[in-house]
């Protein structure tokens, strides 16, 4: 995708303004997304976030410029946040119909596993696809993305979502929903530490993976012009690596534990984006780390959320909080494109990293930002 953006003749600034209208496109619509998959249906609202999605990436495809890219960028924004919170609703309401919800970060863990290990030969394919033309591979993730609609065809509506008064949820309700979520003791300083600091930076190491390793690679003895087929590997690597790591989602929340997890995760993140300044072949394993355990630190916020709020307005709370992550990315997108352009892409992931560290501490030092819940699920954590 960046290096597609590149060769339209972008720079670093131009691709971080790209990222800040995805966001404020995503700050100013999650909510009433969100809401709309609580009142419409999870269903209906995953169909219209994928319909957006399919034509998106066509038009991507087809983009010569940045006006052309920042108006797509928006729709694809649009899209997402159809999707964002009312798929992980949808699932958790689904499990909650069969009274096993403790089993979220389980099920949706062994998903991505599948959904990653199909990534690996698209990720490939992807590679070589842009050897030839850069353009390729959003006509065919355009192509894979529309087929979800005729699967969300055969779906059904979770039987909890349709008795919990979904009707009722009127905006002044959804606002109280999303007040208390996020003032709530047990969240407040999650939200702060995983959905602010966390998911930011993880954010920036997507935007670099690819800039960074086309100047790496050929440290390494890699031809440039050999540069996306083996970035295309490289992402099937990652893949192999979160799908592997997915797939066990729920043996790490029972044996290593979300606290563990979560107070763990971050700081190794950090010291390896703050290394990389002074070994930039560190990149590559890095890069496979990081983003490597992206989705299993998402499955596992997610359980962490989805234990401590109700099923009405559930869409609306998790939107709330893709908003708030969107928010906070922006002004680490912006910094680390002006960074990037006057020193380097690995300059500003090490700053990055620094931040990460430092904010971490402070929350921590704040208040404990993973707690237990009460009961059954208490003991699971």
């Amino acid at each position: 995708m960046y290096l597609y953006f590149l060769s339209l003749g972008l720079d670093f600034t131009a691709i971080a303004v790209l990222e800040g209208i995805y966001n404020v496109t995503t700050l100013v619509s999650e909510i009433p997304t969100g809401y709309v998959g609580d009142r419409v249906g999870r269903r209906n609202s995953l169909l219209i976030g994928t319909g957006i999605i399919t034509l998106t990436l066509v038009g991507i495809g087809f983009a010569e410029n940045f006006v052309h890219l920042a108006a797509l960028y928006a729709c694809w924004s649009f899209g997402y946040t159809f999707r964002s919170g009312t798929s992980d609703a949808w699932l958790y309401d689904t499990l909650t119909d069969d009274l096993s919800e403790d089993r979220f970060a389980h099920v949706r863990g062994r998903g991505q596993s599948a959904a990653l290990l199909v990534g690996v030969v698209g990720s490939v394919l992807g590679g070589y696809l842009a050897q030839i033309d850069l353009a390729y591979p959003f006509f065919v993730a355009a192509g894979v993305t529309g087929v979800g609609v005729p699967v969300l065809l055969g779906m059904d509506e979770p039987a909890s979502y349709e008795e919990s008064e979904s009707d009722e949820l009127g905006v002044r309700e959804a606002a109280g929903v999303i007040r208390e979520t996020l003032s709530h003791e047990r969240l407040r300083a999650f939200v702060v530490y995983y959905f602010v600091l966390f998911s930011a930076v993880s954010y920036l190491v997507f935007m670099y993976v690819q800039p960074v390793l086309k100047t790496v690679l050929p440290q390494v003895g890699v031809a440039p012009g050999n540069v996306e087929p083996i970035l295309g590997w490289f992402y099937a690597a990652i893949s192999l690596l979160s799908a592997g790591l997915s797939y066990y989602t729920g043996a790490i929340r029972e044996r290593i534990g979300l606290r563990t997890w979560f107070l763990t995760i971050p700081f190794v993140v950090g010291i390896a984006l703050v290394a990389l300044r002074m070994m930039p072949v560190l990149a590559i394993p890095a890069f496979l780390f990081a983003r490597g355990i992206a989705e299993t630190t998402r499955s596992l916020a997610s359980q962490y959320v989805n234990d401590r709020i109700e099923t009405l307005g559930r869409a609306t709370v998790l939107s709330s909080l893709a908003m708030v992550s969107s928010l906070a990315v922006i002004p680490f997108q912006l910094g680390s494109g002006v960074l990037s352009d006057v020193a380097s892409p690995l300059t500003a992931l090490a700053v990055a990293g620094g931040f990460l560290i430092v904010g971490s501490l402070v929350v921590i030092g704040w208040e404990t930002p993973v707690k237990s819940a009460t009961g059954h699920r208490a003991e699971a954590e």
